[in-house]
């Protein structure tokens, strides 16, 4: 019989290699993009994924404004807020949220789409949203990834 050992390979704090990685959103449709992005933020493009461990990379998204919607989604999709008080409710559209906050609408795509427990928390704030196509991330030395 053959004497090889196989091991699973359980990553950790220690032994995961994060890299600083470039997305730019421009033409892309947004739930299409996110589902991406959110990929690349957990680690499951990488060959050591382990659950339970933050092993993705820093994601920084660039043109953020340029992010499209399929079919009449830019009039009819809608982001709702509620203040906590009785009434409270606020209801945005998705073609307004475009225009004022089209960070707000790639960032909420993202965190949709991650665990939602404190691991989900902590991938979030490995990503970084730009409106237009300057970011201060300079010195990581980002590489561009193409989605």
């Amino acid at each position: 019989m053959d004497t090889l050992s196989y091991k699973t390979i359980s990553a950790n704090s220690k032994t995961v290699d994060k890299q600083w990685v470039i997305v730019d959103a421009e033409g892309k449709t947004l739930g299409r993009f996110c589902s991406e992005v959110a990929k690349i933020l957990r680690g499951k493009n990488k060959t050591n994924y382990t659950p339970h461990v933050d092993c993705g990379d820093n994601v920084i998204v660039i043109n953020a404004e340029k992010v499209t919607l399929s079919g009449n989604k830019m009039d009819t999709k809608e982001y709702q807020n509620f203040s906590g008080y009785p009434g409270g409710r606020r209801v945005t559209l998705a073609k307004e949220m475009l225009i004022r906050k089209p960070k707000d609408l790639v960032e909420r795509g993202v965190r949709g789409m991650l665990p939602k427990n404190r691991l989900g928390r902590k991938l979030f704030t490995n990503m970084n949203v730009y409106v237009g196509s300057e970011h201060p991330h300079a010195a990581q030395k980002p590489t561009k990834v193409e989605i």
